[in-house]
């Protein structure tokens, strides 16, 4: 039963193997191996959500036997299995119901590629989720950019050529300030693995003297991770990206790498600040502001779009609007609203920019809404689905979406009866 502790390595290994095969292999011959080692992925991501649940404890894996800095470790408990699971599955489901767009989208000779970067990519999810090591998580973050890059531009059009570059500059701003703040804090605490980065923070916490440099090495990094993940106001990339790449491109994109993002960060937090010294920290305070932004001028400049994938690509502004909302409110209740939302919005995401294209086939290629009207009865699988997702995003009741939104609403009311209460203490004991 302790075998399993080796799958989380499994799911980072396989796939880095899967992405050098795949550049041996014709197109759908890649597409059936990624298929099928997609599915072996699932299996163990499953099994080590099983075996974390009824042991109920988390483990870490080391690997080697070098001794910190140099040594690595993964972890591997109930939340990460949990994501990497719902990553897999969005993953798998992507590639497939892309695949009717992909050949027609990307040349004949160079869906191997494609298959090569998605595998990659995976592989880099995967890192991203289970490793306990910060530095670990930039090296996979720039691999994850990279790839990134790769799946809008392997379209070789103008437009995602230009998206491709506009995302990559982006991208590698968010990544040196990220590594700016992790040298930062290296040098600050003297580790690089998450735990033991936690206990040397809260030693150093205690010095008041020692919070500004401390803050400036949090601040620095969050602003790293909210530049690639697309929060307010670093959203304006999202339109042209999600909306010219073809639609497994605008899927992964949109509902798995900004996600690994921002569930690193909150790792990050988590794992290696510590909520109670965050919480001395203005930062909570700054993300829920931004987050708030984020929700308003991405939900409004999707009303005024008259492109299905445009309205799609600022919903999805907004939604990382409420994730950085929860993460702003803090607390458990606001953590777990967050890390929910991720969850929701990966799976309902993925829906919306699936089906549109779909719905664009049938009504002379054309996204525009003029155009449209009447396209979910021409198909009305694909109109179901979008159905859904939509339904999912604006929160109506029965829908995931719902429970993520009124988890917010809790988590905010949560918030303020705590501060409430806080005052009223205070003011008995005076």
């Amino acid at each position: 039963m302790d075998f399993i502790r080796n799958f989380p390595l499994f799911t980072i290994v396989f796939s880095l193997f899967s992405g050098v095969l795949c550049m041996m292999l014709p197109g759908k011959a890649a597409k059936y191996y990624t298929a099928a080692y997609e599915c072996l992925l699932i299996f163990f991501s499953a099994s080590v959500l099983w075996y974390t649940s009824v042991t109920g404890t988390s483990f870490t894996y080391v690997m080697g036997e070098f001794p910190a800095p140099w040594g690595n470790e993964i972890r591997g408990g109930v939340l990460e299995a949990l994501i990497a699971l719902t990553f897999l599955i969005v993953m798998l489901c992507s590639a497939f119901a892309g695949w009717h767009f992909l050949v027609q989208d990307i040349d004949e000779s160079k869906i191997n590629l494609y298959f090569t970067l998605l595998n990659l990519l995976t592989a880099a999810l995967m890192a991203m989720t289970w490793t306990n090591d910060i530095f670990t998580g930039y090296v996979f973050l720039e691999i994850l950019t990279l790839t990134s890059c790769g799946l809008l531009i392997v379209r070789e059009i103008g437009r995602t050529t230009l998206a491709a570059v506009r995302y990559m500059i982006l991208n590698l701003l968010g990544s040196g300030l990220f590594l700016l703040g992790v040298v930062l804090l290296y040098d600050i605490t003297g580790h690089l693995l998450m735990m033991n980065m936690q206990g040397a923070i809260a030693e150093i916490s205690k010095d008041s003297r020692q919070m500004t440099t401390l803050t400036l090495s949090v601040g620095i990094l969050t602003i790293g991770l909210a530049i690639k993940s697309g929060l307010f106001p670093f959203h304006f990339w999202m339109p042209d990206t999600y909306g010219w790449a073809t639609p497994t491109s605008a899927s992964v994109l949109s509902a798995l790498v900004s996600k690994a993002y921002i569930f690193l960060l909150i790792k990050i937090y988590w794992r290696v600040i510590g909520i109670d010294v965050l919480d001395r920290m203005p930062i909570g305070k700054i993300l829920c502001v931004l987050g708030m932004c984020g929700i308003i001028f991405g939900s409004v400049s999707a009303m005024r779009a008259d492109n299905i994938n445009r309205m799609t690509a600022f919903s999805s502004a907004a939604q990382i609007g409420y994730i950085y909302m929860g993460i702003g409110i803090g607390g458990m209740a606001g953590y777990t609203a967050a890390v929910f939302h991720i969850l929701t919005h990966a799976v309902t995401k993925s829906l919306l920019f699936l089906s549109t294209p779909r719905l664009a086939e049938v009504s002379d290629g054309s996204l525009l809404f003029k155009k449209l009207q009447g396209s979910a009865l021409r198909d009305r699988q694909a109109g179901a689905f979008f159905l859904v997702g939509s339904f999912s995003m604006i929160g109506i009741p029965i829908f995931a979406g719902f429970s993520s939104k009124l988890l917010f609403s809790l988590a905010a009311v949560d918030s303020g009866s705590n501060k409430n209460d806080g005052k009223i203490n205070s003011q008995g004991k005076a």
